[in-house]
């Protein structure tokens, strides 16, 4: 709800978007569990009038009720369309409150419900802006044919100034979680749920919880889901939608969170076949991943897959701006080209020993999502 507000204008600039438009930029942002990211493209000679607006938006915000609640209305419309109108729309509000019982990851960015949107008071969203959104709880990132000196200089001319004297600085709120009573507490036993919905064809969802983004293990589970399913030559696809047909569409992939995520693997069921025989299948694969070696020539393939994409991905500026910050946020002294040694450095004995560890029936929650 805050991303939108922040471009209903602050107390010295009405109009946010005109400027960006003006200067020949385009802007937007986006929101996950962890974060929000705001950026803008923008030729290099009005690159100032970029630090001007995010500086002036991050230090006088101007909420009204209005905007409020013109902006609450459109994010409870996003929420209908994306998750309450749309067939499967409520999968991961489903699964997460099946595997998380205490971290809040347990519902989605959005909201559990649209309560919580329709709920927030201008006092709460005014508390949560003046408490997260300074300088020192911000990383910025500039990419494009500009100084490291000169990005230095306006970030100081811009930012510089803005203080947090209101509140202390959350600034790290994994420490909190990692130190706190919101770690999610080690799961004993697998967890079921059923759900009946107006949809075209069952769907199976299962899953495991892993890492959190700071460890090797993350890196491991990212190429696992890889093996699984990346491609037509995946093991997941072969199996059990090219032979076996138990499947019409079969995905594996890793939250891609800070803290401890998951692993998911869903898929939508071939007409007569039955939950259990499909769940059963991938339980195989699996076993499969745990007790056997992974050839050479098939890790190869997805480490060498996983560093073409990446370093494809890191051309276009924008995702390197993206990747450069979120790197920054894990901090380590991370760098692209570590993050490539990270994934390149697997071992045939990390996927095992890491399929071992969590893919195990008390590590995994499981949700039957039938078409009525």
């Amino acid at each position: 709800l805050l991303e939108h507000l922040m471009f209903e204008g602050s107390v010295n600039i009405p109009n946010y978007d005109i400027h960006v438009q003006l200067a020949g930029g385009e802007n937007n942002a986006w929101t996950n569990n962890d974060l929000t990211n705001y950026y803008i493209t923008i030729p290099k000679n009005n690159v100032e009038t970029a630090f001007w607006l995010e500086s002036d938006r991050m230090l006088g915000l101007a909420l009204t009720e209005q905007s409020i609640k013109v902006q609450k209305e459109v994010v409870i419309e996003e929420f209908k369309q994306h998750h309450l109108n749309r067939p499967y729309g409520d999968v991961q509000h489903l699964i997460r409150s099946i595997a998380y019982k205490v971290h809040p990851y347990r519902w989605p960015t959005i909201g559990l419900c649209t309560e919580h949107i329709e709920q927030a008071t201008r006092d709460s969203i005014m508390q949560f802006y003046h408490r997260y959104y300074t300088p020192d709880n911000a990383i910025l990132s500039v990419v494009g044919n500009i100084s490291f000196d000169e990005v230095v200089r306006m970030a100081e001319k811009w930012f510089g100034t803005i203080g947090n004297e209101a509140t202390p600085s959350p600034c790290c709120t994994r420490r909190y979680i990692k130190g706190g009573h919101l770690t999610e507490p080690e799961q004993k036993r697998i967890r079921r749920k059923t759900v009946y919905r107006h949809v075209p064809s069952n769907m199976l969802v299962m899953a495991f919880h892993m890492s959190d983004r700071y460890q090797q293990e993350y890196h491991v589970c990212d190429l696992i889901t890889d093996i699984l399913s990346a491609g037509q030559s995946s093991r997941l696809i072969q199996h059990l939608i090219n032979t076996r047909k138990l499947f019409t569409s079969l995905d594996a992939y890793i939250q891609g969170s800070l803290d401890a995520g998951l692993l998911y693997i869903m898929g939508r069921l071939s007409d007569g076949v039955t939950f259990e025989e499909a769940e059963q299948a991938v339980w195989h694969e699996l076993d499969t991943l745990k007790h056997t070696t992974v050839p050479d020539e098939e890790l190869n393939k997805v480490r060498n897959r996983s560093e073409s994409e990446r370093t494809l991905n890191n051309i276009n500026y924008l995702n390197r701006a993206t990747n450069l910050a979120q790197l920054e946020l894990i901090g380590q002294d991370s760098t692209f080209a570590d993050e490539l040694t990270r994934y390149c450095s697997v071992t045939t004995e990390d996927i095992k020993h890491t399929s071992r560890k969590i893919f195990t029936k008390k590590n995994c929650s499981v949700l039957y999502y039938k078409k009525r």
